[in-house]
């Protein structure tokens, strides 16, 4: 059984790196979500309702690790555009501990009240985008992506007003589990300022808590080529999960290569390159299509603030490699979701871009592909069967020809149906939680994608 082992590494940076503030005190502390999942691999799973709701709703401190919310300083490009007036504006970081495996993780809030940074917001957040916050991190834990994870949701008791929601909606506060919420934009302030010892001092703290086998003679190479792997890995992921992020600002990517932060989210529900999760993406920079070059041009941002304390030579090995890693974690995820085995690099390189082809030509769901063709056999009886004879898989039927692998033996694979998470699923999950204060529906999606989770990792 995992104890709770509390850190206090982030105090490491020095407090230009944060600003020391005071959580909301909010009228009322409802719990919501508990994820006791995630919970026991911190040691935190013991935790009482009074108690879990006193450290996730009031923001009491986790004995041994901070004394008090630190909201971090960070800049960031937003759409390709740079802001140096960001930092952590409704959220903190509460605490810091080391997970079962050793790791140092943080768990940061969103919606804990007003910061330094909050400019002209409220510092709140809607109890409608925590549970699509519950609902994106679930099913991308589930689909095998680098993902934080909700710990939890706690109502507030507010009623907050909001342009895109009919208002007044309700306030919650929520936790989150990342292994790190130090971010691209971290790296970014130091080096708008020409700090070279504030810019030395996180890439150490980076490399010590966070970087293990990456190539490299310095630290700055070294932290470079952790991100190039994580970005790249997350490229990939991203693609093979058929999910759009919406908002992939260099504010919004953490050091580790884990997505977090999910706003206007989407699932695609075809493989669409021009498909775009944000209203406000008017030229679908942040498309699913787009979203490995993004995050490519993104490490190309991490590598300018980066010359500050490194020269080029050091960092283009890393920069030069992001598209044969992409291309390497991509073929992997797929042949994972698609359950078979590895043969040769050609090979295997042949069957991606025959799937790929063949779901952008048929325009049919991506869920339903990986559902029917698990195990690299097709599913008999599939309402694609059609879709699946016709010229659009020609390719892919030649390609997936002899590459069966093991029949899966969990109970989901007899379903009718894949499980999805599609926008209106999700907007069908909030309308009784909204109407009539009914989570059931919410409760029985968590553990549907659960489900899933245990099938993909069978």
């Amino acid at each position: 059984m995992t104890e709770f082992a509390p850190a206090r590494a982030i105090l490491e940076l020095g407090d230009e790196f944060y600003d020391v503030v005071a959580p909301a005190a909010f009228p009322e502390t409802i719990l919501r979500f508990r994820n006791d999942r995630a919970a026991a691999e911190i040691g935190l799973a013991g935790l009482n309702d009074a108690e879990w709701t006193g450290h996730f709703g009031r923001f009491q401190p986790l004995p041994g690790s901070l004394d008090a919310p630190l909201a971090l300083r960070y800049h960031g490009h937003q759409f390709r555009t740079y802001n140096p007036d960001l930092g952590d504006g409704r959220g903190f970081l509460l605490a810091q501990c080391r997970d079962h495996a050793g790791r140092l993780m943080d768990l940061g809030t969103k919606g804990s009240g007003q910061t330094p940074w909050s400019r002209a917001g409220d510092g709140r957040l809607t109890l409608k985008g925590a549970v699509r916050e519950i609902l994106a991190t679930e099913m991308l834990e589930a689909l095998g992506v680098a993902t934080s994870r909700t710990l939890s949701v706690i109502e507030t008791g507010e009623a907050l007003d909001r342009s895109d929601e009919p208002s007044p909606t309700r306030g919650a506060a929520l936790v989150r589990l990342n292994h790190s919420h130090v971010r691209y934009g971290s790296f970014q302030r130091p080096a708008w300022f020409k700090d070279a010892a504030a810019l030395t001092r996180l890439t150490d703290y980076a490399v010590r808590h966070f970087v293990g086998d990456a190539a490299g003679d310095t630290p700055a190479a070294r932290l470079l080529d952790h991100a190039v792997t994580g970005a790249s890995r997350l490229a990939a992921q991203f693609m093979v999960a058929g999910f759009v992020h919406g908002v992939l600002n260099t504010d919004n990517i953490n050091i580790t290569g884990e997505s977090f932060d999910y706003g206007p989210w989407r699932f695609a529900p075809a493989w669409d390159a021009d498909f775009t999760a944000a209203y406000f993406d008017h030229h679908g920079l942040y498309s699913f299509g787009r979203q490995p070059e993004a995050l490519q041009w993104n490490v190309y941002q991490l590598a300018g603030a980066l010359r500050l304390i490194a020269p080029l030579e050091e960092l283009r090995p890393p920069l030069e490699a992001f598209p044969a890693r992409y291309e390497a974690v991509l073929t992997v995820a797929m042949l994972a979701r698609l359950g078979i085995a590895a043969t040769d690099a050609a090979t295997d390189r042949t069957l991606v871009k025959a799937i790929e082809s063949a779901l952008a030509e048929s325009r049919m769901s991506p869920d339903r592909f990986w559902f029917d063709w698990r195990g690299g056999q097709r599913r008999a009886g599939s309402p694609a069967d059609a879709v699946y004879e016709g010229e659009a898989f020609a390719a892919f039927r030649t390609a997936i020809a002899g590459r069966a692998g093991a029949l899966p033996d969990h109970a989901y694979w007899g379903d009718a149906a894949p499980c999805t998470m599609l926008i209106d699923e999700v907007e069908a999950l909030w309308a009784p939680i909204a109407a009539s204060d009914d989570w059931a529906p919410l409760y029985a999606k968590i553990a549907a994608v659960r489900r899933l989770g245990e099938a993909m990792r069978g």
